[in-house]
């Protein structure tokens, strides 16, 4: 049996309140991290991680250095990718030791949601454990998808077969599938989740637990289902969902991509992703990003130690660029943020809103954001969303 300690869910702002849409600055792994801070609050205390999804960005090379980056915890901190939907993240979830931070992410439509184990909390007990092979939608190495395009055969010999097969019982919720195939099998009326995918058993117990709700949860996935008990007991919700809106227009100017410099990429890194400043000894000042000083006597220092950096602050001084840029969409907003309490000031993109609407004085957050795709590879970095977003 495992408990749940916290749940944290994220949707991004845009689209509909049916189905929400991601941005050109959001991926897997920014959803992934929005949900799995809100999961860990201000504790930070997982062991271990696993991600669960069907459209992870590296396949070769991994993608745990930027998700433990953003998320703030140590680089050595054990990391399981899996490829797979709901009854994938389900499982993950009922096998898992305390202190794991389970995340479910997904593009389409687009939401995360992550679940941290403790050693008390809401309880899951796995009930239910089916695999079967209809593979009416699949997804090759390159990416291509094929869609057999029949709902009756997927609904009749995929979800209902596996249901009938596996004497479950009437769950209180189903993810994976549509709210009204859920409701036909459901005691009750269940939740209604925005997602299909890893996330959607996390979203569906986050409900469940606001509700005071317990029965049985199942995560179907074509004609794969699991299953599992859920039981009463202490849990914190954390739900960063903002209303949903439609995404600004803007116009792509074709032009040349800046290529990526590897040797500059691995620099970067940890400062960029990871949001510190340098400290050199024997100085209270902060610079970010981090550099080395020449001293009056000609000395150069470069044994800084790198120190967080908080991610709130207010905004300096803005602009917002409507010149075609090639390669980027205009119009976009740029503001400069004082951040909070350390007398550091940082250039970023703004994100989360219309471009132009952000105004001197403004507060928001820090939040990780996919800056580019340099020659295949997607850099990350750092975007200021207002406090209203």
């Amino acid at each position: 049996m495992t408990q749940v300690s916290s749940v944290g869910t994220y949707l991004p702002c845009w689209g509909s309140a049916l189905r929400r849409q991601a941005d050109d600055d959001e991926d897997v792994l920014t959803l992934a991290v929005e949900a799995g801070r809100a999961a860990l609050g201000e504790t930070g205390g997982a062991e271990r991680v696993i991600l669960v999804s069907r459209q992870l960005p590296l396949l070769e090379g991994g993608n745990s250095a930027v998700l433990l980056a953003g998320l703030g915890l140590d680089p050595e901190i054990e990391v399981s990718e899996r490829l797979g939907g709901a009854p994938a993240a389900l499982d993950a979830l009922s096998s898992a030791r305390p202190r794991t931070l389970v995340i479910g992410a997904d593009l389409e439509p687009a939401g995360a949601a992550a679940v941290l184990t403790g050693d008390e909390g809401l309880s899951v007990r796995a009930t239910a454990r089916l695999t079967r092979s209809l593979p009416v939608r699949t997804r090759d190495a390159a990416g291509t998808v094929h869609d057999y395009g029949d709902p009756r055969l997927l609904r009749e010999r995929g979800l209902l077969a596996s249901v009938a097969a596996t004497d479950a019982g009437k769950p209180v919720a189903v993810a994976g599938a549509d709210f009204k195939q859920a409701k036909s099998l459901c005691a009750g009326t269940p939740p209604e989740l925005p997602t299909t995918g890893a996330s959607a058993p996390f979203f569906a117990l986050a409900s469940l637990a606001q509700e005071g709700t317990t029965g049985t949860l199942l995560a179907v996935e074509q004609a794969s289902l699991t299953g599992v008990a859920v039981e009463a007991g202490p849990v914190r919700i954390d739900r960063r969902e903002s209303a949903a809106r439609p995404l600004p227009r803007r116009k792509h100017t074709p032009g040349a991509d800046i290529p990526i410099s590897l040797a500059a990429y691995d620099r970067a890194f940890e400062p960029k992703l990871r949001w510190e400043a340098g400290r050199h000894p024997g100085s209270d000042e902060l610079d970010f990003p981090p550099r080395y000083r020449v001293g009056q006597d000609g000395s150069v220092s470069t044994d800084y130690t790198l120190v967080p950096l908080p991610r709130t602050g207010t905004v300096y001084t803005g602009v917002t660029v409507h010149v075609p840029v090639p390669g980027l969409k205009t119009p976009y907003s740029l503001v400069i943020v004082e951040l909070d309490d350390v007398g550091v000031r940082a250039l970023v993109k703004v994100t989360g809103t219309e471009p132009g609407t952000v105004d001197i004085g403004d507060r928001g957050r820090l939040v990780l954001r996919r800056v580019a795709i340099r020659s295949g590879v997607p850099d990350y970095g750092y975007a200021f969303e207002p406090e209203e977003a």
